[in-house]
């Protein structure tokens, strides 16, 4: 990274070290790193509330799963249906992470294509899943995984940003970013926007729960979580570029008008603990 004119050129490595022949990029670095703060967060807020170890382990394998199917399917179906839902071979890229030759022959290259908004949705349906089997509630689990989520999407914007991707609106505001990799036009780096909002948001959800440890269980951690992230998304879209082509004939862009629902189930989630009060 270096200065050029005042703004920021931005050409670092995707790929951030090798194992033998693995290579670890930066993007799968900065999800790893974001789901183990995650898990060390959520197994404190477990203890603290004194629910059972052997009910800790399996929310981790639903909550990961969860985020990585709903993620994927979000991006496909939302931004890309004409590439993953019109053929056998885009059907199969979407599920599985291979890219295959015009030979038939494949080569394994990740999931290149991720949805926040899938994301959330698919995480919502794993926890589900997870409290039908252990019987704990509904609204604890959530509000738990709530306090936690603000760093963990924290590093998966910052590994957006290691990518180059989701760019921003070409500007000239001094912070602007040259993506080396997209087009060397000073841009908005939407991402870090992003990345310093999520690690805002953890700071206050934390702060919020040390102080109102009782309003674990009500859904208000899971309802103010949920307000504050997709409202910030509604309107951080405006400094993005759309990113597929058909979204430039909509009032609003694929991102604003997916979270307009999320936004209004965490208002409803807050009124209804105001209620309880």
């Amino acid at each position: 990274m270096s200065e050029l004119l005042g703004y920021i050129v931005w050409n670092p490595d995707v790929e951030a070290f090798h194992i033998g022949s693995l290579t670890v990029r930066w993007y799968g670095l900065c999800w790893l790193i974001g789901l183990a703060l995650a898990v060390f967060t959520v197994r404190r807020l477990y203890k603290e509330q004194k629910i059972k170890d052997e009910l800790f382990e399996p929310l981790m394998y639903y909550c990961f799963l969860g985020i990585l199917i709903g993620a994927r399917l979000g991006h496909c179906i939302f931004y890309q249906p004409d590439v993953f839902l019109t053929s056998w071979k885009g059907f199969t890229e979407m599920l599985l992470p291979i890219h295959i030759m015009p030979d038939g022959s494949w080569k394994m290259v990740g999931y290149a294509g991720l949805a926040s908004h899938g994301g959330t949705l698919g995480l919502m349906i794993a926890l589900w899943l997870y409290v039908r089997k252990t019987k704990l509630s509904i609204w604890m689990v959530l509000d738990n995984i709530a306090i936690a989520t603000g760093i963990t999407a924290c590093f998966i914007r910052l590994g957006n940003l290691m990518n180059s991707e989701i760019i921003g609106k070409i500007t000239d505001v001094p912070w602007a970013f040259i993506f080396e990799k997209v087009d060397k036009v000073p841009r908005h780096p939407g991402q870090l926007y992003e990345a310093i909002a999520y690690a805002l948001l953890f700071v206050i959800t934390w702060l919020l729960y040390r102080r109102n440890p009782q309003k674990v269980g009500t859904g208000f951690f899971f309802g103010f979580v949920l307000t504050y992230i997709f409202t910030f998304r509604f309107f951080i879209e405006y400094t993005k570029e759309i990113q597929e082509a058909f979204e430039a004939s909509l009032p609003l862009d694929m991102g604003q008008i997916l979270s307009i629902p999320f936004i209004a189930l965490g208002v409803w989630c807050m009124m209804r603990v105001r209620k309880m009060a």
